[in-house]
């Protein structure tokens, strides 16, 4: 017995040591080298102060900024500790509720706007912290954050346009918008009025 405790004891250190510090800390320093604003946590920073990252999605309310997808954390929405999707089906009545309550919000929040709401504006992402929406779901949008603001509409229209990012080497994903970064560019170029 004594001849393969010290073997396994040996064994367990080294791969302890391997797999613990080494791999991580190798990982980490490359993930650094070659990219550095993502092993960062993608933050956006203005002015010293942490405003925010493109990864998660921030909740925007007031109508004078693009809102995001519904976030399926709770108490706060998107609380990155407690991300995790709504887990209903398509046929619960809880989720056909939900979705009829945030159309009527969007309805109310611009009541001129008779276009189909687009499916990302009211229904959370798998992770309910998504940071980006599609192109249609900002466009929805464009004319109520326009009024808001006083602002022409095509101003908005071309920061969205602006703003809207291709899927990932032209394959990958769909076109999307980050809904943090057009705000941010929204409320340096299109002040308020």
């Amino acid at each position: 017995m004594n001849n393969l405790f010290r073997p396994a004891l040996v064994l367990f250190a080294l791969l302890g040591a391997l797999t613990g510090l080494i791999y991580p800390m190798a990982v980490t320093g490359a993930a650094k080298a070659f990219f550095p604003s993502q092993a960062a946590g993608s933050l956006i920073v203005q002015g010293g102060t942490t405003v925010g990252s493109t990864l998660i999605g921030q909740n925007f309310s007031d109508p004078k900024h693009f809102w995001g997808r519904p976030s399926a954390t709770a108490p706060q929405p998107y609380n990155a500790s407690a991300s995790g999707g709504s887990n209903l089906g398509p046929l619960n009545p809880a989720l056909v509720d939900a979705v009829k309550a945030r159309i009527e919000a969007l309805r109310a929040a611009d009541p001129g706007n008779t276009a189909p709401v687009p499916i990302d504006l009211v229904t959370a992402s798998a992770s309910g912290l998504d940071p980006d929406i599609s192109p249609a779901a900002a466009r929805y949008q464009a004319a109520r954050v326009a009024r808001v603001r006083g602002v022409p509409v095509e101003q908005v229209d071309a920061l969205v346009a602006s703003h809207t990012q291709a899927p990932l080497w032209g394959l990958l994903g769909e076109p999307r918008v980050n809904v943090l970064a057009l705000n941010l560019a929204l409320d340096g170029n299109a002040p308020m009025r």
